[in-house]
């Protein structure tokens, strides 16, 4: 069956079963001329406020706005607070003082559509929010519907393979998820100056919206951070909309994730479905997609030290202390807190208590463990089962251990304050987090801020505030604070004995090794806060954007599959005119051209040369004032046996491992080493690989390792100046990856100022696309009607000047190497 497709998912939201009102706006900004915006885009530009005494915005965008809401029922007024737990309005603490941060999100609650708008101005005008709002129907569609039904499950692993999953993809939840994202890029759109604000958005349901922006704003400074794992991308490749989404992202400028695995999960798919290449550039992940670098940024996010510290301070806190400590007293207690989803492995960590008590009997009576359920928005038949399943266990456990006055496991499943939770982590000696899979995870930060305690908590708790602080944590190896958490304990949360045991690890531990595992957790955790996690993003996400206004930039593809050509400005076609007077002023010349694409299309079914091709580098290299070199991966045979009419053409085989500078001479190897013998080994184990590998094949050639197309064109220019015919015109044209490194190698080359002048130097690319070299051409054609160009200026010059016809060109270096 063939998979559906839309032309131009910007368009779904106009079909019947997404009716929802849009927001005007104006047409794209396009590009009529490279690198100049068209009428166009200046007049949005201007629209949107580009004026130069505007503070710079930080543009916040997330699923929710970081807001409290409610309505006053007998006077029906709205009420609304910053919610100080949000990371989204914490995070603002590490952003500069100087910029604007504005928020765009929905509300966790409904507004009834004739109140949206005087909400609207009111949420703008005193928190700088911009509310979403979002029809019920929709938003069921794309909250519970794609995000829990589909991204949520696979982000965490989940495949839809196993009895009784019903939740198949549903291209219908799929286009709210679209259209959905446009509504928040239409909201982004209403408060952007794109010439100096920049926008962070965050999490995964909203990983599309980079489309829709760049589409707007080709120069958006922009920034994703993905707040949950990323998968590997045998998982990742089972979504339908996987290359979407994938495309999607890469419209962003930088891209942050929690964990070095997350990263090289994202960097693994877009390699293996895209084709992509990145590399480290100075400590930076760098993506190459259509002439952009994607930066890619590994930043653990942290907490609010501020706000754990208030929280500790507060009465409620040191209240709800006291009365846990003396509802525990004498006894010894775990803690957990997590949402209740089917990823957090909470009956497994029951199960593991169970095999703790079954096997050290002495803990019967003194060990407890609290278990603090975060109820979530919606629910589910799974969250429900898991729940049921949670429930089970510890009544088992209870009746089992407990006795009259004293249960193995307290299960708190309410809505717990935050004060309430600090008074549970600093009474716990144990923390355990044993989720299956979870991006990040900043429970055990604040347990272990909140057990290194404040005056007031430790009055409460009857601690001595000199006393040797101690903590020890219980983590899954697959949350995202694992790493960061060196002192901890890790835990594979399958092995329920293997949990069982790191509990009692955990609450047997001397104190002294507590004490030193504690400090260096306080350490991190205090100096990797929410501020310079938001800090270092935000830098980063400066550097990434410095270049925007020097590139030009064309808009490419519809819908989702849009993306943007960046080149830079230097980045023109290569005319003959420019050229041939370049060439005609020169006295001694360099010309380097790839074979494959270059002088023969890379269609081509007979590889060979044509007659034209043999004719035209004839003429050129019958200019004494010429060096004309074919550089090309293919082996010496070949080459040799296509070229043997020109005889004083100079070949580079094999990237340049063997060359020669005519048909009459000897091939001449680059590199000293002929040791060979490494080959009896390796050649049957790439010939078992090759038959296991279908359509893949062995060829063979006598070196291509370490050798590049640089270093010959480095090593002919050099071996020019030594014989003292120092090129004033060098050019080199080629199509592929392999060319870049000879376009680099001669734009980069460093030239004597004493000996001789830096030559004109003319690198071209085959084909419009991203390159090193400032020149391109469209075709092979055009590159042998270049040829030709540059060979009738040799004609005109000899016939000028009256010269007699020249010695073969070979001649000229029979005494070199």
């Amino acid at each position: 069956m063939v998979a559906r497709s839309y032309a131009n998912l910007l368009d779904l939201a106009s079909g019947d079963i997404l009716n929802i009102p849009q927001t005007p706006r104006a047409l794209p900004r396009v590009m009529t001329v490279p690198g100049v915006l068209s009428d166009v885009e200046s007049k949005q530009s201007s629209e949107d406020g580009s004026q130069s005494d505007q503070r710079q915005k930080i543009i916040i965008v997330a699923n929710f706005l970081p807001l409290n809401a409610s309505k006053d029922k007998s006077s029906g007024k709205w009420s609304f607070s910053y919610d100080k737990d949000s990371i989204f309005w914490q995070l603002k603490d590490g952003l500069p003082p100087d910029v604007d941060v504005v928020y765009v999100g929905s509300l966790t609650v409904d507004v009834d559509a004739g109140e949206q708008e005087q909400v609207s101005n009111q949420l703008l005008e005193e928190f700088k929010c911009v509310p979403a709002f979002l029809p019920p129907e929709i938003e069921e569609q794309f909250y519970n519907g794609f995000c829990k039904q589909h991204l949520w499950p696979l982000f965490h692993y989940m495949l839809p393979m196993y009895p009784g999953y019903s939740n198949r993809f549903d291209r219908t939840l799929w286009q709210a998820y679209v259209s959905v994202n446009k509504i928040f890029a239409n909201k982004v759109t209403e408060v952007i100056n794109p010439d100096i604000d920049y926008v962070w958005v965050h999490d995964y349901q909203l990983m599309i919206l980079p489309t829709f922006l760049r589409k707007r704003y080709s120069r958006i400074k922009l920034g994703f951070f993905l707040h949950s794992p990323f998968p590997s991308s045998e998982i990742y490749r089972t979504l339908p909309v996987r290359g979407e989404i994938l495309k999607a992202l890469l419209n962003a400028d930088l891209i942050g994730f929690h964990t070095f695995d997350y990263a090289r999960h994202f960097l693994s798919c877009c390699s293996r479905m895209l084709g992509l290449e990145y590399e480290s550039k100075r400590g930076y992940i760098g993506l190459e997609y259509f002439g952009r670098t994607i930066y890619v940024k590994i930043l653990p996010a942290g907490i609010h030290m501020g706000r754990l510290q208030s929280v500790l301070d507060h009465s409620s806190s040191t209240a709800k202390a006291r009365e846990i400590c003396e509802q525990f007293k004498g006894k010894r207690l775990i803690v957990g807190v997590d949402d209740m989803d089917i990823f957090k492995g909470i009956s497994l960590k029951l199960l593991a208590l169970e095999q703790l008590l079954e096997a050290y009997p002495t803990l019967r009576g003194e060990l407890i463990m609290v278990q603090i359920l975060n109820p979530l928005r919606g629910s589910s038949k799974d969250i429900e089962d898991a729940k049921e399943e949670a429930y089970i266990t510890a009544n088992r456990i209870n009746k089992t251990f407990g006795f009259p006055g004293y249960e193995p496991v307290i299960i708190i499943d309410r809505h717990v304050h935050f004060y309430e939770k600090a008074a549970y982590y600093a009474m716990a000696e144990c923390c355990i987090v044993n989720a299956l899979r979870d991006g990040m995870n900043l429970v055990p930060y604040k347990y272990i801020v909140c057990r290194q305690g404040s005056p007031q908590m430790d009055e409460a708790l009857g601690i001595d505030h000199d006393s040797p602080r101690t903590s020890a944590l219980v983590v899954s190896e697959f949350i995202g604070c694992s790493p960061s958490l060196s002192g901890a304990i890790r835990v594979n949360p399958w092995d329920i004995s293997a949990v069982a045991e790191a509990l009692y690890l955990a609450i047997t531990m001397p104190d002294d090794e507590k004490k030193l595992r504690h400090e260096k957790h306080y350490r991190y955790v205090s100096s990797h806060d929410v501020a310079y996690w938001a800090k270092s993003f935000e830098q980063d996400l400066v550097m990434s954007c410095k270049d925007h206004r020097n590139e030009n930039r064309w808009g490419l593809g519809f819908g989702l599959n849009y993306r943007v050509l960046s080149l830079s400005p230097d980045f023109r076609k290569l005319s003959n005119d420019h050229i041939v007077s370049a060439y005609k002023r020169s006295n001694h010349r360099a010309i380097f051209l790839d074979y494959d694409g270059t002088v023969v299309p890379q269609s081509s079914i007979d590889k060979s040369p044509s007659p034209q091709v043999i004719s035209v580098l004839n003429d050129l290299c019958s200019d004494p004032n010429n060096t004309v070199f074919i550089v090309s991966g293919r082996g010496k045979t070949s080459l040799g046996e296509w070229f043997d009419q020109c005889k004083s053409l100079g070949i580079a085989a094999e990237h340049g491992y063997f060359i020669r500078w005519g048909n009459q001479s000897s091939w001449q190897m680059s590199h000293t080493s002929t040791d060979f013998s490494w080959k009896k080994i390796a050649e049957p184990v790439m010939r078992s690989y090759m038959e296991a590998t279908d359509g893949s094949y062995i060829e063979t050639k006598e070196s291509a390792l370490g050798i590049t197309k640089g270093l010959v064109a480095q090593d002919v220019l050099s071996t020019l100046a030594g014989a003292g015919k120092s090129p004033e015109f060098v050019l080199c044209i080629g199509d592929d990856r392999s060319d870049e490194d000879m376009f680099e190698s001669i734009l980069t080359k460093s030239y004597n100022a004493n000996t001789c002048a830096a030559p004109e130097i003319f690198a071209c690319t085959v084909g419009q696309k991203p390159s090193k070299a400032r020149y391109y051409l469209d075709d092979t054609v055009e590159v042998t009607m270049l040829l030709e160009a540059l060979s009738t200026a040799s004609e005109l010059l000899t016939t000028l000047s009256g010269r007699a016809p020249p010695q073969n060109a070979e001649s000229c270096f029979e005494n070199i190497g």
